[in-house]
C-alpha cells in the first residue's frame, strides 16, 4: 500500500513520520510550502510532488491535513485536484473543516470512482508523532473499515460515528468547549494574578475542585510561564469556535460562552498573536501583558 499526505505541517507531517517508522511506504507529498515538503521529503525518503495529481498518481490511500474549508475545497476541485484518475483510492480527510465539506468532498469522491472518509483529530502534535490520536470518522462503513488498519497506526481510541459529517460535528463541539475552558482557565489565572495569588498554588487549588480540566494540565502551567510554543494556534481556535457557532444558528440556539470565546481569539488574531498557542489567550487576561486593559 502506497500512502500520501496533502498538508505536511505540524501534524500532516508526524503522522507521516509514524506511518513510516510502522513500515508503511508513505510515497507522495504536497504542501503549498514547498520548504517544508521538500525538507520531509527528504528525511522519509518520498517525493515532494508539484501537482495535487502526482499525489493521487502514486498512492493508493491519500490523506488530507488542510488549513480550512477554502483549502479542502480547492485541493478536491480546483483544476489541478486530487480526483484526476482517483478511481479506486482512498482519501482519509483529517483537517477540522465544516460537515458540509465533508459531505462536497464525498460525493466528488464518489462521482470519481474514489472513497472519502473524514477522521477528525483531537489530540495534537505529540500525539500524531506517537500513533497516539483520538480519531472520530464519519462516512461510508465499507470506507471506515478500508482504512482501519493505518488509523490504528495513528491513535490510540478509534471510532466509527456515523455518516459523512457527523464526525465532523462532534469535533466542532469538542473545540468549542476545549476554547471556552481555555479561556475560563486565562480568565482565573489572570485574576489569580492580579490579586498576588500564588499562582502554582492557585494551579494545585484549581486541580483538586469544580475548576479542574485538561485544559488546566495542558495549558495551566504555559500560561503561568508564558510559555506559548504553538500546538494548537488561537487562529485555529477562532476558526473552529466559529464552525461550531454556525452549526448553533443553524438550530436556532444562542452560545453566548463561545461567541465570547471566539471573540478573544480573534483579538488575539488582530494583535497578531494568532500564530501562539490557544494559551496565549492569557495575554489579553493577565496584568500587564500585551492587551490585559484593553
Amino acid at each position: 500500500m502506497n500512502i500520501g499526505f496533502v498538508g505536511v505541517g505540524r501534524m500532516g507531517a508526524n503522522m507521516a513520520r509514524r506511518l513510516q517508522d510502522r513500515g508503511y511506504h508513505v510515497t507522495t507529498l504536497f504542501d503549498t510550502n514547498r520548504a517544508t515538503v521538500t525538507a520531509l521529503a527528504q528525511e522519509i525518503g518520498a517525493a515532494a510532488c508539484p501537482t495535487l495529481g502526482d499525489v493521487t498518481a502514486g498512492a493508493d490511500v491519500i490523506f488530507t491535513v488542510v488549513s480550512d474549508d477554502a483549502a479542502m475545497r480547492q485541493i478536491f476541485s480546483d483544476t489541478d485536484n486530487l480526483l484526476i484518475s482517483a478511481e479506486g483510492k482512498l482519501f482519509i480527510n483529517c483537517a477540522t473543516v465544516s460537515p458540509d465539506v465533508h459531505v462536497e468532498v464525498e460525493q466528488l469522491a464518489d462521482a470519481a470512482g474514489a472513497q472519502a472518509l473524514e477522521a477528525c483529530m483531537a489530540s495534537s502534535i505529540t500525539q500524531a508523532r506517537e500513533g497516539s490520536l483520538y480519531l472520530m470518522c464519519g462516512g461510508g462503513e465499507e470506507a471506515f473499515r478500508r482504512a482501519e488498519p493505518l488509523l490504528k497506526e495513528l491513535s490510540s481510541s478509534l471510532g466509527f460515528v456515523g455518516k459523512s459529517g457527523e464526525a465532523a460535528k462532534v469535533k466542532a463541539l469538542v473545540n468549542m468547549v476545549m476554547n471556552i475552558n481555555t479561556a475560563g482557565l486565562a480568565e482565573g489565572l489572570g485574576l489569580g494574578a492580579a490579586l498576588g495569588l500564588d499562582l502554582t498554588m492557585l494551579r494545585e487549588v484549581f486541580g483538586q475542585t469544580g475548576a479542574a480540566s485538561r485544559v488546566l494540565q495542558t495549558d495551566g502551567e504555559d500560561m503561568q510561564n508564558r510559555d506559548h510554543a504553538t500546538f494548537f494556534s488561537a487562529a485555529h481556535a477562532a476558526k473552529d469556535s466559529g464552525i461550531a457557532l454556525t452549526l448553533a444558528e443553524r438550530a436556532g440556539l444562542n452560545l453566548p460562552l463561545a461567541r465570547a470565546t471566539k471573540q478573544q481569539y480573534e483579538r488575539m488574531i488582530a494583535a497578531g498573536l494568532g500564530d501562539l498557542d490557544k494559551s496565549g489567550i492569557a495575554e489579553l487576561t493577565f496584568p500587564d501583558r500585551h492587551q490585559a486593559k484593553r
